[in-house]
């Protein structure tokens, strides 16, 4: 069974009042939730199955969004075995005045699919292809190993 697509996803949002906290910085969970989900959608665009988070790792907020910021998130699968795969996904936020972007956020989420019965089915597998994605499916792997550890 071959993926139906290995592109990876991007989703843009802009940073409402409410979606900050009292210093008008993006709360850390809204953005986790934005991840989250742009990790489920390049997981159902790869295998077009139903999948559900059953890991978070490597999280690492590295700076602040402010209100009025848009937010890029892009996710790509990395690595699969039977019935999971891995994304890396990053979030940069875009200043809207000149268009550019920085990383405030990077990690890996760990995705399974299911049935509707929620019971884990077979997916697709990804293999890589240049140097970056086998650097990037190494890495993967090796966080999948130590959290089944």
């Amino acid at each position: 069974m071959e993926p139906y697509s290995t592109e990876p996803v991007i989703i843009i949002e802009e940073v409402f009042p409410q979606d900050t906290n009292s210093y008008g910085t993006l709360f850390g969970g809204r953005l986790m939730s934005l991840m989250d989900k742009a990790a489920g959608i390049v997981c159902s665009k790869f295998a077009h199955r139903e999948f559900v988070t059953i890991s978070i790792d490597t999280l690492k907020f590295l700076r602040p969004a402010h209100q009025g910021d848009l937010i890029e998130i892009t996710s790509k699968v990395v690595f699969t075995s039977t019935h999971s795969a891995a994304c890396r996904v990053i979030a940069k936020r875009i200043n809207k005045s000149d268009w550019k972007g920085e990383d405030i956020c990077t990690g890996y989420f760990f995705m399974v699919a299911i049935d509707s019965q929620m019971r884990p089915i077979p997916i697709p597998q990804f293999t890589p292809e240049s140097d970056e994605e086998m650097k990037l499916w190494n890495e993967a792997k090796s966080i999948r190993e130590e959290m089944i550890k």
